[in-house]
């Protein structure tokens, strides 16, 4: 519930913190004094849009801060956080401030976190619920009609959301699968041909290296093949350049002995005719290890040229063709088993259906049943709310199967018929202020709402009205309040009816004043909470006017006693 809220600089408040507690709070205070200033810095943390009028004359900016704190957070204001990734501890308040710039800029922060206005809106859902003479939200919304029937009727919507979700979920995965198979199968011909031009390529992995190696190294001995002739050439014959080594050195030998240096000039020719026989082997096998069969070479570069073709067709590496066979393989299984496949999605998905229309069928009936308890219960809170002529009803509409969903397959909506013979219409459209916040009042004391916002704020719901209708609207706002209860809720009432003010268990007094100052006049609006005296005093002004009278003063001590 709402704990504290601190305004600075907005309007005609200058510096204001204002203390919040359990139960029904009133608001009164002359026209004029600044009870919607109030409301306004309040619907700025609320998410309100920013208006630079607000900004106090003067100031370069103005700020509000809300405090909220709860034994428990509600479970939809802790997911919101949750998904803002704002961590709140257990027993740690929600502090929410807004600061709005005279330009009209603005910044939001909850726990001192930055956020956008979005979120301060969607958390407003789950902090404070506002009636007022314009009311357009909250109750007014028929968006909101069949979670509050839900709650009202303590029906099982959950279930329902649940089933729908795995039926959506079940009808998606069988739209995929279909899909899947349907385009495989248009395919099944080219695949099959892809297929089979692989499977006789039959290509591996690592085989475009080993290739590409062999040809490289023919192509090699190709290119060598006349230097490595012609030495050969050079070294074989009787007029080889080897044979006239040999020659020599035979003749040198029959001479070598004349002459040390006849015998030194053998060796070293021995030792050339040794070098030059080596030379020549290893000619030889370079020769034998170049050599290349055209043929042979023809057959690896036409291998070779239609695995990379094959490689280019698929867009991919030579490596890879056996992989994409694979998956081609597995392409054509899956639109043999997808037809299986398909039979066992559409049997889940049926199955599903069955289960969501049969909850949601169960869920409907539930509405139906609580629709008439809760036109009763409404229409017996009319009637002192001097609302006897108007007619109450909880329309359940059944929907066309296109606009089924996780809140099953009706709608809701709260109608209204003011006079006798009128036809029902929503209730923003009918009711005119006054009657509205009344219907409001009754249809939520009918409801005896739980899991709404935690703060319910009404503006003037009283306008109009006095005497047993407004002492009506106080017993009620109070019972609303849960005064007296430990778990009771928190209700603030800004009201010009001394028979409602009498009702709260806690009194705020707003007023304007205004003072010469070196500037000149400034007017200020301040708030006070009145103790049991100053109730008193206030509640007889509004019964008696400027001028308090004994007579006020001893209406005023009833209405307290009566309370």
């Amino acid at each position: 519930m709402l704990t504290g809220l601190s305004i600075r600089n907005i309007v005609l408040i200058e510096a204001l913190d204002l203390a919040f507690g359990q139960g029904l709070g009133v608001l009164t205070g002359e026209t004029g004094a600044g009870k919607s200033i109030l409301l306004d810095s309040l619907g700025l943390v609320l998410g309100d849009r920013a208006d630079a009028g607000l900004v106090r004359a003067g100031t370069d900016q103005a700020s509000v801060t809300a405090t909220f704190e709860f034994a428990e957070l509600p479970v939809a204001l802790r997911n919101t956080l949750a998904e803002a990734e704002i961590d709140v501890e257990p027993g740690e308040a929600l502090i929410i401030k807004r600061r709005l710039r005279a330009d009209g800029g603005s910044k939001a922060f909850v726990n001192d976190q930055p956020v956008g206005v979005a979120l301060l809106r969607e958390l407003a859902r789950s902090l404070v619920e506002l009636h007022g003479q314009h009311d357009d939200r909250g109750l007014v919304n028929a968006r909101g009609h069949r979670a509050l029937l839900d709650r009202y009727a303590g029906a099982a919507s959950a279930d329902v959301a649940e089933a729908w979700h795995r039926w959506r979920a079940a009808e998606a995965a069988l739209a995929a699968a279909r899909t899947e198979v349907q385009s495989a199968k248009d395919e099944q011909d080219l695949l099959l041909a892809h297929l089979a031009q692989l499977t006789e390529l039959s290509p591996q992995v690592g085989e475009e290296d080993e290739l590409a190696g062999q040809r490289a190294a023919m192509q090699k001995g190709e290119r060598l093949s006349g230097d490595l002739a012609e030495l050969q050439h050079l070294w074989s014959g009787s007029d080889s350049a080897l044979a006239s080594l040999r020659s020599a050195a035979r003749r040198l030998d029959r001479i070598a002995g004349e002459h040390p240096l006849l015998a030194q000039a053998l060796e070293s020719l021995d030792r050339a005719v040794i070098e030059a026989g080596e030379a020549e082997d290893r000619i030889g096998a370079a020769a034998e290890a170049l050599a290349h069969d055209p043929a042979l070479l023809d057959r690896i570069e036409t291998r070779l040229f239609e695995l990379r073709a094959a490689a280019r067709k698929h867009a991919c590496a030579v490596d890879d063709l056996p992989a994409r066979m694979l998956a081609m393989r597995a392409q054509l299984d899956a639109i043999e088993g997808g037809e299986a496949h398909i039979v066992e999605l559409d049997r889940a998905a049926q199955d599903a259906g069955l289960d969501y229309r049969a909850k949601a069928e169960a869920l409907s009936v539930t509405r139906a049943e609580a629709a008439v308890r809760l036109d009763k219960a409404v229409a017996a809170e009319l009637v002192p709310l001097k609302l006897d002529s108007a007619r109450f009803r909880t329309a359940v509409v059944r929907l066309p199967e296109d606009r089924w969903g996780s809140g099953g397959v009706d709608a809701v909506e709260f109608l209204i018929a003011t006079n006798p013979g009128a036809e029902f219409a929503p209730l923003g459209k009918i009711a005119s202020g006054g009657e509205l916040s009344r219907f409001i009042l009754a249809l939520k004391v009918a409801l005896a709402e739980q899991g709404g916002a935690a703060t319910v704020i009404f503006d003037e719901i009283d306008r109009g009205v006095g005497g047993a209708v407004a002492s009506a609207i106080g017993e009620r706002l109070a019972r609303l309040a849960g005064q007296g209860r430990d778990d009771g809720g928190q209700l603030l009432a800004v009201t010009h009816s001394p028979q409602v003010a009498a009702r709260g268990n806690t009194h705020y007094l707003i007023a304007k004043a205004s003072a010469d100052e070196d500037g000149g006049t400034v007017t200020r609006t301040s708030v006070h909470r009145l103790d049991a005296c100053g109730r008193q005093e206030e509640i007889a002004r509004m019964l008696s006017g400027a001028e308090i009278t004994p007579e006020a003063r001893a209406q005023a001590d009833r209405l307290l006693e009566q309370a």
